[in-house]
């Protein structure tokens, strides 16, 4: 059964024209964590564009490896796409990198124009930093805990620091922080020691911005630290903004590495900067004076996870009601329109009930029909008193009708005659 599996996973792969992921970084299905990461770094070497110069397919190959890992390296994606494929994690597109060093200066300009924008891009870490790095001939500068050093790294460079730790320094955890005051962009990496000697990218951090300035930074906690990917929310909100909340918590993603042992730890900075160098504050600090917010954290890691799970079934919910909802006043509004209309039509109707067509009301409101009313009256009664003052004589009334004229206000002078 499980063999007819695999074959139904590999024709979907073939129908959409993606090459199965474990395929691609030949690995087995069963593969850990550890392989798959290993696999990756050595194709992602080999097949780099800086390195392959003359073979115009290496490109090609270097974006399916890395999003081939995109989905491996993600325990959820990994799981999504071994039960459905490719459609269960639709990540075409989405986490695809771009290399910097190798774009050239207009795709650089335009790449800059998008970010400044608002467009969110990931960017790798060139191949000449992970070649170094692999042989072993970067230079190494030492930071003590809790002593921060600030630097300027250049565009696509990395500085690279060793963190020397003890038993119970391990054993309480360490934050690894970097700040940028400037809001220069960076990726913090973490490598780990190969079997020849070299350095092997195990992790890494983009910078996001906080407030007014931008941040990345690594938890060793001896427990599960997620990553927030803000690019799954952002992507999420440009397809359906109602949507942008529910994928909020999608973007976590669980960091490789969790504890560290006692001994000296590689990490580095790197200059994501499109055109210019990054300004930036690197510090170490052992939690052993912050135990209290260490178990605090780890109950606020716990609860996104589950809320994350909750906020799925929450989304089906949401919508199913809120296509009722939408069912329900579009009904209201279209009964309200069909009951508008035929009142309207039964006051016409009404109002055509009558012999005398030139007396036909205009209106169908009660008080207009009355103002009409007191109107005509009104009309009809001094057209009445106008008739009777024409046909009354001067000086003339009559006991039952009052006298309408008005008298001006003459002067008489009387003559007095003596006796």
């Amino acid at each position: 059964m499980a063999e007819a599996g695999e074959q139904e996973e590999v024709m979907a792969a073939q129908r959409t024209g993606r090459r199965d992921p474990y395929e691609v970084l030949e690995v087995p299905r069963d593969a850990t964590e550890q392989q798959i990461k290993n696999a990756y770094r050595k194709l992602a070497l080999k097949y780099h564009p800086d390195k392959n110069t003359a073979r115009p397919d290496a490109a090609e190959k270097f974006k399916e490896v890395a999003y081939s890992y995109s989905i491996l390296c993600d325990p959820e994606k990994r799981e999504r796409y071994d039960a459905a494929g490719f459609e269960a994690v639709d990540l075409e597109g989405m986490d695809m990198e771009l290399d910097l060093s190798n774009l050239g200066t207009i795709n650089t300009v335009f790449a800059a124009l998008f970010s400044k924008l608002g467009v969110p891009i990931k960017t790798t870490i060139s191949a000449g930093v992970l070649k170094d790095a692999l042989s072993g001939t970067v230079s190494i500068r030492p930071l003590p805990l809790s002593r921060p050093m600030t630097e300027k790294v250049e565009k696509q460079g990395a500085h690279f620091f060793g963190i020397t730790i003890s038993e119970a320094q391990a054993e309480a955890g360490v934050v690894v922080h970097v700040s940028s005051a400037a809001q220069s962009k960076f990726k913090l990496l973490y490598f780990e020691q190969e079997e020849n000697g070299g350095l092997g990218l195990a992790q890494q951090e983009d910078s996001v911005k906080a407030g007014r300035i931008t941040s990345a930074a690594m938890y060793f906690l001896h427990f599960q630290v997620c990553r927030l990917d803000p690019t799954v929310n952002a992507l999420a909100f440009a397809k359906d903004p109602d949507a942008s909340f529910f994928k909020r918590l999608e973007g976590l993603q669980p960091c490789e590495v969790s504890e560290l042992k006692a001994g000296t730890h590689i990490f580095a900075v790197y200059g994501d900067n499109f055109f210019k160098s990054a300004r930036y504050t690197i510090e170490a600090i052992c939690m052993d004076s912050f135990v209290e917010n260490v178990v605090k954290l780890k109950e606020v890691e716990a609860q996104l996870l589950a809320k994350r799970g909750e906020l799925r079934q929450f989304e089906i919910e949401y919508r199913e009601a809120l296509a009722r909802f939408t069912a329900v006043t579009n009904k209201y509004s279209l009964e309200k329109h069909t009951v508008d209309e035929l009142l309207k039509l039964r006051n016409k109707i009404h109002e055509s009930f009558t012999s005398m067509p030139g007396l036909l009301m205009k209106t169908s409101s009660n008080e207009k029909l009355k103002g009409a009313g007191a109107n005509f009256l009104t009309k009809e009664a001094e057209i009445s008193d106008q008739n009777e003052e024409q046909e009354l004589p001067m000086g003339d009334s009559t006991p039952n009708k009052p006298n309408k004229r008005k008298w001006l206000n003459l002067n008489f002078r009387t003559n007095h005659f003596p006796c």
